[in-house]
């Protein structure tokens, strides 16, 4: 079946033929003719399998080849980096429609670009749900003559509680709409939100009924790993054999930017996505990494909905997950499009309970991690690494500047940092650590002073090394 076959326009059918999408995926061949002709849908499919593309066609195409200015379709996302994505899947099905434009609308960016695209006449909004209220509380989105309403990744907007913002903004569209809500699980809540905003709607489940919850594409591979070696497996992981783009998950703000340090210190490309980075960063990594540049990328859960990029081969999770569902999702980073994945996930001793729960729950059989580290044998095997690998790519800054034979450049010696001192107009050097040692038992009695300049000499040079001298020279009396 093509996307002809679903009455898909022949010039939409073009473009995505352009980018190398051809045949539709099973959410796609049952949403879209269902889509195009009105009915309001529920869709639930595992991520990565095309629900984008399920919504967004039928979308575009209702609004017509030549649609007014002014927005016609509004997209709720839960993530900036989600939103960013959603926006540049539409505009791939647009490309043969120069009349329709898309504009995202997201927090942590100016509000002037956004503003300026939708006063242009943008007829499709994907937008964060925050920023969106904030524009319309401005009158600067104006939501009256929206007719199409998605909402994507619903139970992630449930996840983070904005569940009230999207009551709000159904209150600012009209009562007579086509609503589609897309998901990858469907919790109660997401349930009764659907019964309060559509109208009849047809809940479609695009599942493998011979697969588990998990992708059949996937390998799933569990290892009760120890914190202190984790680089140093993940470091080996990264020289597998067929490895190409990699995410690895970490479960603080913290530990991604900790991780993305070591990972490049190692040699290796990484990039990192997390809540301390301004949003200029996060998007600049984002496009390194989904154009080769860097081929690690380590992120929170907050943009693991955000990353669909087709070639990814591994996830890593740094930490096991809090719940099976945020596993699904970060698992289904890989074995995209129909491609195969491999994700690892490392449990610590404290979150063993954690891992019995998500196991029972996605029913993998994997109860008791096998204990693992960077020497284990099973490693090499399991994930295709070369043996004899090592966890660095380059050697360590101190190794890549070692000391010259002069010692040029490196921390002087003591005896180098040895100075001379004047005593009574004579020279006389620091003494050793041996004659620190003696120097109490010579200036133990005053018969042992030699000259009377000189009495109790090594007891009072110690003492004037840490006070000021008097104005005479005499020594000073200990402080009580």
């Amino acid at each position: 079946m093509t996307f002809s076959d679903l009455a898909i326009d022949q010039d939409i059918v073009d473009a995505l033929a352009a980018k190398g999408i051809i045949e539709p995926f099973p959410i796609q061949t049952q949403t879209i003719p269902l889509a195009l002709s009105g009915q309001d849908i529920i869709g639930q499919a595992k991520t990565g399998t095309g629900k984008t593309f399920g919504f967004g066609l039928p979308i575009i195409q209702r609004i017509g080849l030549h649609p007014a200015d002014g927005v016609k379709v509004l997209v709720v996302v839960p993530t900036r980096e989600l939103c960013v994505q959603v926006s540049e899947d539409l505009e791939t099905a647009l490309a043969n429609r120069p009349d329709t434009k898309v504009v995202s609308i997201y927090g942590g960016k100016a509000y002037e670009g956004q503003v300026e695209q939708l006063k242009a006449g943008a007829q499709i909004v994907v937008g964060t749900p925050g920023r969106l209220l904030d524009l319309s509380g401005q009158r600067l989105l104006d939501l009256k003559n929206v007719s199409e309403v998605v909402l994507d990744e619903a139970d992630k907007m449930l996840d983070l509680g904005f569940l009230p913002d999207i009551e709000k903004i159904f209150a600012q569209i009209p009562a007579t709409r086509h609503t589609m809500l897309f998901s990858a699980t469907m919790p109660g809540p997401i349930v009764a939100l659907a019964r309060r905003f559509m109208t009849k709607p047809i809940h479609i489940r695009a599942n493998d009924p011979d697969e588990g919850l998990t992708q059949a594409n996937i390998n799933h591979v569990v290892y009760r790993a120890h914190s202190l070696d984790k680089d140093e497996v993940i470091a080996r992981i990264l020289q597998a054999e067929g490895r190409g783009k990699t995410v690895i998950f970490t479960r603080t703000k913290r530990a991604a930017a900790k991780l993305v340090e070591e990972l490049n210190d190692r040699g290796f490309s990484a990039a990192a996505v997390h809540g301390d980075l301004n949003q200029e960063q996060r998007e600049r990594a984002m496009a390194a990494f989904k154009a080769g540049k860097k081929d690690i990328l380590i992120a929170t859960d907050v943009a693991a909905r955000g990353i669909d990029v087709n070639d990814v081969t591994h996830v890593i999770n740094h930490t096991v997950p809090d719940d099976h569902d945020t596993y699904l999702h970060r698992a289904g980073r890989t074995g995209r499009a129909g491609k195969t994945g491999i994700a690892v996930t490392f449990v610590d001793w404290d979150d063993l309970h954690k891992w019995a729960l998500i196991n029972r729950a996605l029913e993998m059989g994997i109860p008791e991690p096998v204990e693992t580290y960077s020497s284990s044998p099973h490693l090499y095997t399991d994930l295709g690494i070369p043996e004899g690998t090592r966890g660095r790519l380059k050697p360590t800054s101190r190794e890549a500047a070692p000391r010259s034979e002069s010692g040029a450049g490196s921390r002087p010696s003591n005896s180098s940092r040895s100075r001379s001192r004047t005593r009574g107009g004579a020279s006389a050097s620091r003494p050793t650590q041996g004659e620190k040692t003696a120097a109490p038992v010579q200036g133990a009695g005053a018969d042992a002073a030699g000259t009377a300049g000189e009495s109790g000499a090594p007891r009072r040079r110690s003492r004037n090394r840490r006070r000021r001298p008097s104005g005479d020279g005499a020594p000073q009396a200990p402080q009580q």
